[in-house]
């Protein structure tokens, strides 16, 4: 009989559904294929469409692993009180479909949402068989992006940095998707516990598929010179910086240089009454399906991994898409090791955030240098290949998972 695991995530894309994150639906794909029994527990509440889903008109015959969702009432904003105590009642209802379902040999569960990994954590414990938890972000440290008062934070974020001690310490082995975070649990957990780096990475024959079938419908005018971020409006990324460098740019002469803003997020209707308000050439896409922002990326002249300063975050979802457009990369984010790797392999330049001319500089340096930019591509595509497809890159979490599972059942001496 085959080794059941449960895979436990708040936020993943599911049937039909065209926003939200695959990275846990790809960890369910990979551990099927390496031959375990898998059941995906996620939300009934959608969290980039902000509604519940239907569980009765759910096409569960889409996947060969078991999908179970995990009521919780929802909320309207990503920053919201709401969204605290939704995720509460989800975490006591994950306990409950965990204590009334089958047996497991493993639990694997994202994290955050902190008081739901803790839920996982908690079960796991109590059946004595190994927990995973898999760290996408930093809570309460991202929440204090949004809201950064002196001791007041603190207070208000307690609970989060709690719950993510309580995860940390019952942990069997940690996946982390940069280095960072990875990293992270080992101030509140035993040392000796095994930990990887699996960037959240992409599926680059899907990224191939996607642009080359939407490529007639991706029209760039002659001259056009493409500057492209997808992702989310939001606090942490820092979008306006690029309308301004536009700006910049077209008062310089060059209104060829177009920034292209793939996405949409809470700070969009804002962001473009700004752009609106200036000389910036700019256009809004809005959110996309998958294989349409392949597309557009492919057609990209260069990416911008836009962050706002002290942004917490380390190799965000969009990086591995980012690479495979085979395009240079201007970074923004302070993160040392993401710094570090923009410049070992390659593939882009670090500048400093929230500055406008800095921006332009940037762009209009690559603009100018062709056969810099193609280089910088070629060491983009070659890093998709080796280090972010996940074909390859996933299957590190099904030997770990393998080897956590094959160590519990071992005789103790």
């Amino acid at each position: 009989m085959a080794n059941r695991v449960a895979v436990i995530t708040m936020g993943v894309k599911l049937g039909h559904e065209t926003k939200g994150y695959t990275r846990f639906l790809s960890v369910c794909q990979a551990l099927r294929a390496a031959g375990f029994d898998v059941d995906l527990y996620t939300s009934s509440f959608q969290h980039w469409y902000k509604q519940q889903r239907d569980k009765v008109a759910f096409p569960y015959d889409m996947y060969d692993f078991g999908v179970k969702f995990i009521d919780e009432p929802g909320y309207k904003k990503n920053i919201d009180p709401a969204r605290i105590r939704s995720h509460s009642i989800a975490a006591k209802n994950l306990m409950k479909m965990l204590e009334a379902g089958p047996e497991y040999d493993l639990i694997y569960s994202e994290i955050p949402p902190n008081d739901v990994a803790l839920s996982a954590a908690r079960f796991a414990e109590s059946r004595d068989i190994p927990f995973v938890a898999d760290i996408n972000d930093l809570w309460p440290e991202a929440m204090r992006m949004v809201i950064d008062i002196p001791v007041i934070s603190d207070i208000l974020f307690s609970k989060l940095a709690k719950d993510a001690r309580e995860v940390y310490r019952r942990l069997s082995a940690v996946v982390g998707t940069s280095d960072e975070y990875a990293m992270r649990p080992y101030t509140d957990c035993n040392q000796s516990i095994e930990h990887i780096t699996v960037y959240v990475g992409n599926d680059l024959n899907a990224f191939d598929e996607g642009a080359r079938a939407h490529s007639p419908e991706v029209k760039k005018p002659q001259g056009e010179f493409w500057v492209t971020y997808t992702g989310t409006l939001g606090k942490s990324y820092d979008i306006k910086t690029m309308i301004d460098a536009s700006e910049e740019l077209v008062n310089r002469g060059y209104p060829n240089i177009k920034m292209m803003i793939l996405g949409d997020g809470p700070d969009g209707p804002a962001l473009r009454d700004y752009a609106a308000s200036t000389k910036a050439n700019v256009e809004f896409t809005g959110y996309m399906d998958y294989s349409v922002m392949a597309a557009y990326l492919a057609k990209s002249d260069i990416t911008v991994n836009s962050l706002v300063r002290k942004a917490p975050q380390s190799i965000v979802t969009k990086i591995g898409d980012y690479l495979a457009a085979g395009c240079p990369m201007i970074n923004t984010g302070e993160s040392r090791e993401f710094c570090n790797k923009v410049e070992s392999d390659g593939f882009g330049v670090n500048v400093m955030a929230e500055d406008r001319t800095i921006l332009a500089n940037a762009i209009l340096d690559l603009y100018q240098d062709p056969e810099r930019c193609a280089q910088m591509g070629k060491n983009a595509r070659l890093i998709a290949e080796q280090q972010f497809d996940r074909k390859n890159s996933y299957k590190k979490i099904c030997d770990l998972v393998g080897r956590l599972i094959a160590s519990k059942d071992k005789p103790k001496p």
